[in-house]
């Protein structure tokens, strides 16, 4: 591991300090908004165009790198996403606000493609579970260290829109100072969803309900601390939860999952998940049980990004793992799209708890389906099934890949060692 940290500490330094300055911006808006004097359903479309331009980077910005080269698209989307964090306290308007996250969310997605590249590039087979394992830390560690910006000034100014804009623009130099050349860049020709839901149902309808789900922790958690009445120190530490509590348990859902059918293992998480959600949605004026419901949402929520993955390639070739991270990103993504939209409605409709009611629903749903897939597929053996890689909802399509080629490579491992014995 210290091999691994050595070869690209400059690198997720500078992935750290984007995280910082996303976490700040997406939490901060949440906020503002209520001061602003937005409705929950504005607010609902402000975050929810976030998801979309991301859904929008994920087509255009792998054509952008292979046109013009990685260092051109990550400065110039860099620059862009500076700018536009000045203009939220600038210009505070609804569709100005929009627009804006569509672009942040446009350009986060290239910044994210370009830099994994890099970062898979620098991965050996050996060491890629590794390097993911350390990029997860990283990511993880920006957004819980921005939430504890946000009570570093008053959220009416602008010093706390400076923050992200400053440090997104400090996270190029590690990176682009730390790069070796540039690597080779293809376009893979995405599956049919119609084919990737054949290959796994579970697979694709998690994927899509999970986007709904993550959404409402990357966009949607701060618009509810406001509604809820929690103070802005609360707000920090209540988004913090959520991913505190994915560090704790992200390692041992992937030993698990990778010793009995990942399905249990989904269905599992799943319940625990909803469990979690009712903790919030029962006791939702008490500020710990808040805490407590975050830690096991979170904990439970952001490892199911891993387990679809890993459960996806489990019935791929190899040849079929890079066309099909294209169709389980975009699933993700739509449902990451509509998530905000349907928790602004129902909070307007049912009120703030709708929040977690919201939560609870989806989380059902993937450990229904989940139980009902255990009646139409038997299970892998174990030794026939790849390993589990750590990879965050925040993170594009070349992450994606990077776990499917680590789980392809566990699996020939094991293979080889078999037959040397």
């Amino acid at each position: 591991m210290g091999q691994v940290i050595s070869g690209t500490w400059a690198l997720m330094l500078g992935m750290m300090l984007l995280m910082v300055g996303n976490g700040v911006q997406g939490s901060l808006l949440g906020i503002r908004g209520e001061i602003e004097g937005f409705s929950t359903v504005e607010m609902s479309f402000v975050m929810s165009a976030y998801f979309l331009g991301f859904l929008g980077g994920s087509r255009v910005a792998p054509e952008m790198i292979r046109r013009v080269g990685h260092v051109r698209v990550f400065a110039a989307l860099g620059s862009f996403i500076s700018a536009a964090l000045i203009v939220f306290p600038w210009l505070a308007d609804p569709w100005v606000w929009m627009f804006c996250r569509a672009v942040i969310g446009f350009c986060f997605c290239g910044v994210y493609v370009t830099a994994e590249s890099w970062l898979n590039n620098a991965a050996t087979n050996e060491d890629r579970g590794k390097v993911l394992s350390f990029y997860m830390y990283a990511q993880v560690t920006g957004i819980i260290i921005a939430q504890g910006l946000l009570v570093a000034a008053d959220p009416s100014g602008f010093v706390l829109f400076v923050i992200p804009s400053i440090l997104v623009s400090l996270s190029f130099a590690p990176i682009l100072l730390s790069i070796s050349p540039t690597p080779a860049f293809e376009s893979t020709k995405g599956m049919k969803l119609r084919e990737l839901f054949n290959v796994s149902p579970l697979g694709i309808t998690g994927m899509f309900v999970l986007g709904g789900v993550f959404s409402a922790q990357f966009g949607m958690s701060a618009v509810y601390g406001t509604q809820a009445g929690l103070s802005i120190v609360e707000i920090s530490i209540f988004i913090a939860m959520f991913y505190v509590g994915s560090v704790v348990t992200q390692y041992p859902i992937g030993w698990f999952s990778d010793r009995m059918d990942r399905r249990i293992v989904i269905l599992t998480v799943s319940v625990l998940a909803t469990l979690g959600a009712a903790i919030g949605f029962l006791w939702t004026g008490s500020f710990y049980a808040l805490l407590v419901a975050a830690f096991i949402v979170g904990g439970a929520t952001n490892p199911l990004y891993s387990l679809f993955i890993a459960h996806t390639n489990d019935f791929l070739s190899r040849e079929d793992m890079a066309a099909a991270s294209a169709g389980l990103l975009f699933v993700n993504g739509l449902g990451a799209v509509l998530g905000p939209l349907t928790i602004g409605w129902l909070m307007t409709s049912l009120g703030t708890s709708a929040y977690f009611l919201y939560l609870g629903a989806l989380t059902a749903i993937i450990s229904l389906y989940a139980l009902y897939r255990m009646t139409k597929r038997a299970a892998l053996p174990s030794d026939e099934t790849g390993s589990f890689a750590p990879v965050l909802p925040t993170s594009s399509s070349v992450a994606m890949e990077a776990a499917q080629e680590y789980a392809q490579y566990s699996i020939e491992e094991e293979a080889e060692t078999q037959n040397a014995s």
